[in-house]
């Protein structure tokens, strides 16, 4: 398989190219799989990401930091950051997790991701790996609110109606396009008693949930 595309979206290129296969080879697959790596991988991330909080955040005290970083190294986050990367076309998965769709599982996913991140720490180092997850987590961290703690839009906007007295929004997918491994969601989100209306799109039920949450959340807020 080629993994160029992959290393380009990453932002690095292996220079020990069996590093990076074993970093996708999952258990179901073969007696060499990733796991060891994804538990180094783990904690390489907890400490980037806790570095990059820390240096952003230098007001938030260390419980409100630790929230933070649970949210953002959470399964949820880090599929999705998998899903970016279209990680799952390049899983080695055995044939009972590949029928089943273990591509597109988000603990598959997110402990692909875990073990990458460890294969690049393995093959470049410590500074390479936290290039890479700077680059990975720009958008996140560039758009992150402290004074939320991490919340998401579908726990601020639940949230919010909650404290409003009003019943909490109704979610559907209204369409999806593309192939199973690479597939567009686009999800509904509506408020009748507030004759809200929003549409989210994204590469899975939740990042289209999201981001119809967060457009529901602004329009109550305005």
């Amino acid at each position: 398989m080629d993994y160029g595309p992959l290393q380009r979206k990453l932002g690095y290129s292996f220079a020990q190219a069996s590093l990076l296969q074993q970093a996708l080879t999952h258990r179901s697959h073969s007696v060499a799989h990733n796991e060891r790596i994804e538990f180094l991988g783990d904690s390489v991330l907890n400490c980037c990401v806790a570095h990059e909080l820390y240096r952003r955040f230098a007001e938030l005290k260390e419980g409100e930091l630790s929230r933070l970083r649970a949210n953002l190294v959470r399964q949820e986050t880090l599929a999705e950051l998998a899903q970016q990367l279209e990680l799952g076309t390049y899983l080695r998965l055995g044939e009972g997790e590949l029928k089943s769709g273990g591509f597109r599982r988000p603990s598959i996913l997110a402990d692909g991701l875990e073990a990458l991140l460890g294969a690049v720490f393995l093959d470049g180092g410590f500074a390479a790996v936290q290039g890479v997850i700077r680059g990975m987590y720009a958008s996140l961290l560039e758009h992150l609110d402290p004074q939320t703690l991490g919340k998401d839009p579908k726990t601020l906007l639940q949230e919010l109606l909650q404290a409003r007295k009003i019943p909490l929004p109704q979610y559907a997918v209204v369409a999806t396009q593309g192939a199973a491994h690479n597939q567009l969601f686009q999800v509904e989100c509506q408020i009748p008693q507030l004759a809200i209306r929003t549409t989210g799109f994204g590469a899975s039920r939740r990042i289209a949930e999201q981001e119809a949450a967060q457009l529901a959340f602004a329009q109550m807020q305005q």
